[in-house]
């Protein structure tokens, strides 16, 4: 018999929790963006993180431990080989990534991928180079109106990202010249991990405005996910914000899209206020996209102190049979140099109202413990990687 009903798992996207012990071969000294984020601002406040026992989990300036906290806490280690999104989420769910994405964020897209995806789509390209989504749309979204060329380009992470105007391109145009970008970099030489159509709205620069009619194009996870067997047991399996995306829907039974942190904290409050039985995963993408890769420790700090707000509202309207997992996907340090991911370990936080015990739990040397601990929550196929906690939450 299950010991939760439900949980709700928070994946705090790029929180990372300290260097792993093969960073540097990653190109990251010592990174730890909470523990840098926090020196960066003169500490953080987060009482209710701090609570459950942050602060006794990993040295974070204003996040103090506390004599009893309320949770129980580890870290994670990553076993895959990457520091991105699609790889950190797939391992979180019980898969192993070997050989790692490729990312082109120093060079751009080869010449031949562009003269290609030129010839099938019938646009010319401009850009291909790594950029905000902002920054680039200032550059060159008057000349792609103008001319009608794809304004091409990637990130830190191995992601082909296409732009284009709304009204003069038109959204199911650039949904279908995604389509076949999606097609043509899923082989072995470019293997990319996602690409992302990027549509935007506005007469002139200064004024451009991305819409929420973004859509991601991932590749198919490697193998079966702790959310495939779930799925097949007939439990609910919850999106909200991009894990639909990262996993191409597979094992996802409802899914919704968020438009910010804040949104995504308000979504997930009120699908708890809601019947389920089953997974509620969320991944909140602003720590990332917005403060991490932009290397702004001052917004990261605004909008974790934020986030744990909100966390105090979940909390209010969790049932006593509900667990809350709380973690991270890599880093981010917002301190280090360049706009990569760091590879660091990731923070594990379990929370009910039902416990009766807390404390640290062993060192997890995989990401996948956090998709054991469900497994066998619910009773369904273990993942071929991870070790439970659930006996350790009393």
């Amino acid at each position: 018999m299950k010991k939760f009903k439900r949980i709700i798992t928070i994946v705090m996207d790029s929180v990372g929790a300290g260097a792993m012990p093969d960073a540097a071969d990653f190109g990251d000294k010592d990174p730890d963006t909470i523990g840098h984020i926090a020196k960066s601002v003169n500490g953080l406040n987060m009482p209710i993180m701090k609570s459950m026992g942050y602060g006794n989990l990993h040295s974070i300036q204003g996040v103090d431990p506390v004599q009893t906290p309320s949770g129980y806490y580890t870290k994670l280690m990553e076993a895959s080989n990457g520091k991105d999104t699609m790889t950190g989420h797939w391992e979180l769910m019980g898969l192993k990534t070997t050989v790692p994405f490729i990312t082109f964020t120093e060079t751009g897209f080869p010449d031949d991928l562009i003269k290609e995806l030129e010839n099938r789509t019938g646009h010319k390209i401009i850009g291909n180079k790594s950029s905000s989504g902002t920054e680039i749309l200032d550059e060159l979204g008057e000349e792609h109106i103008k001319t009608g060329a794809m304004i091409v380009y990637t990130s830190a992470d191995s992601v082909l990202q296409i732009a284009a105007h709304e009204e003069t391109f038109g959204l199911q145009e650039l949904y279908r010249c995604c389509d076949i970008a999606r097609e043509m970099t899923m082989i072995a030489k470019w293997n990319v991990g996602r690409v992302i159509a990027r549509p935007f709205i506005g007469p002139r620069k200064g004024e451009f405005k991305r819409t929420s009619n973004r859509h991601d194009y991932a590749l198919k996870p490697s193998g079966k996910t702790v959310l495939d067997a779930l799925k097949k047991s007939n439990y609910d399996v919850i999106s909200v914000g991009k894990i639909k995306d990262i996993f191409d829907g597979e094992g996802i039974t409802y899914a919704e899209k968020s438009k910010s942190n804040a949104h995504g904290m308000e979504q997930t409050i009120a699908l708890t206020i809601k019947p389920f039985s089953g997974l509620l995963f969320v991944n909140l993408v602003d720590f990332d996209a917005l403060w991490g890769h932009r290397r702004n420790p001052i917004g990261y700090a605004h909008d974790l102190e934020a986030f744990d707000r909100q966390l105090g509202d979940l909390v209010a309207v969790m049932d006593k049979d509900d667990l809350l997992i709380l973690t991270a996907d890599h880093g981010n340090d917002p301190t280090a140099p360049g706009t990569d991911h760091t590879r660091e370990m990731i923070p594990l936080i379990f929370y009910s109202k039902s416990f009766t015990g807390s404390g640290l739990l062993p060192l997890g040397t995989t990401f996948a413990n956090l998709g054991a601990t469900v497994a066998d929550n619910f009773d369904v196929q273990l993942p071929e990687y991870g070790t439970s906690y659930l006996s350790y939450l009393q």
